[in-house]
């Protein structure tokens, strides 16, 4: 471990000794965002040991948020198979590996690190990737250090780390993903379905009372009628039951479902207005994720679909990828023609 001396510089962002506002956030918590704007304001965010930032958010809550919902985790993936598909790299300098974890912790975490490791003589040898879950950056400039479970501690050589960031409008430390406006909605269709998983393994799903009134019917008919609701298991769990009474009087015997019917109607509305919420945070189409249309219409042209998202989605993401070359010196990523178009000026990057 690198013993840091002493140092009087002032930070980039004023940090303020309250560590209650951090452990105030938790991610199972529903809470509204104007309600809670400290959250992502780094103006209220410790300084840990005097050496490093803390996250404005926690990083080991959006990892875990990553497989909270379906759709969340799919437009994660079609963008990172989507840029990868166009990628050409300089294999002696960065694996497709290392490649691959560098966009999606840009995407999942809005920050992303490699670092760049050089020979004897200073020359680049390779890039690796470094966890952005773990690493945080220093209060020096080009300083950076890798934190495991707050307990093991590794500083980085100074400038040695390329850190590419997605802009936040509250503080320049760290980067933001663009999608946190959508995780209360990925929580809760998590909620919803987890709600159902419990609905059905309580048994609570299979209830109805049988209400018997009519003084037609003899006992034996009655301890008949139960053996047979009680034996409807399994293979027979759906057979019809047949009941014999005459002269019985009108509603005399009535069906009484315990579970409400519109339950499953808020459920399924739920489970689609939650998903088009992380959609448009993504700004996905549907189709390409693979998820079957509710109109008979269906979503429209796929290719089309596809050829607008490359350009609003990838081209920017290539932009940016773009700039590992320039830190490197030397061409690592380049860019190759997509085949959604027939000419590779459509799909060089801005």
């Amino acid at each position: 471990m690198t013993k840091q001396k002493n140092t009087k510089k002032r930070p980039l962002v004023e940090a303020v000794k309250t560590p209650s506002t951090v452990e105030a956030f938790s991610f199972g918590e529903a809470i509204p965002v104007l309600d809670r704007t400290e959250i992502l304001s780094y103006l209220h965010s410790d300084v840990m040991y005097q050496k490093y930032y803390a996250p404005p958010i926690d990083w080991h809550g959006l990892a875990k948020s990553l497989r909270s919902s379906t759709h969340h985790e799919s437009a994660i993936i079609t963008k990172t198979n989507q840029l990868l598909s166009t990628c050409e790299i300089d294999e002696k300098l960065l694996s497709r590996k290392d490649l691959t974890a560098f966009i999606k912790d840009y995407l999942v975490f809005g920050n992303a690190y490699f670092e760049l490791v050089r020979n004897a003589f200073g020359d680049p040898l390779r890039l690796e990737v470094a966890l952005t879950k773990y690493v945080r950056k220093g209060v020096e400039k080009g300083q950076y250090f890798y934190i495991v479970s707050g307990k093991q501690e590794h500083e980085f050589a100074p400038n040695s780390l390329f850190h590419l960031l997605e802009p936040d409008i509250n503080q320049e430390i760290y980067g933001l993903p663009q999608y946190l406006s959508a995780l209360q909605s990925a929580w809760l269709n998590e909620s919803a379905t987890l709600f159902r998983r419990k609905y059905y393994l309580n048994g609570a799903h299979a209830g109805f009372i049988f209400y018997m009134t009519d003084p037609v019917q003899n006992q034996d008919d009655v301890n008949k009628l139960r053996e047979q609701l009680r034996s409807a298991k399994g293979v027979g769990n759906f057979k019809n039951l047949f009941m014999h009474s005459p002269n019985g009087k009108k509603d005399g015997i009535q069906i009484i479902p315990l579970a409400d019917v519109a339950a499953k109607d808020e459920f399924l509305s739920i489970k689609n207005v939650s998903r088009d919420d992380v959609l448009a945070a993504h700004r996905v189409p549907p189709q390409l994720m693979g998820i079957i249309p509710n109109n008979t219409g269906g979503f429209g042209d796929i290719e089309k679909a596809a050829q607008i998202f490359f350009i609003n989605e990838i081209l920017p993401l290539q932009a940016r990828l773009a700039e590992i070359n320039k830190w490197v010196g030397r061409q690592v990523i380049k860019f190759k023609q997509s085949a959604l178009f027939n000419t590779v000026e459509n799909t060089r990057p801005l």
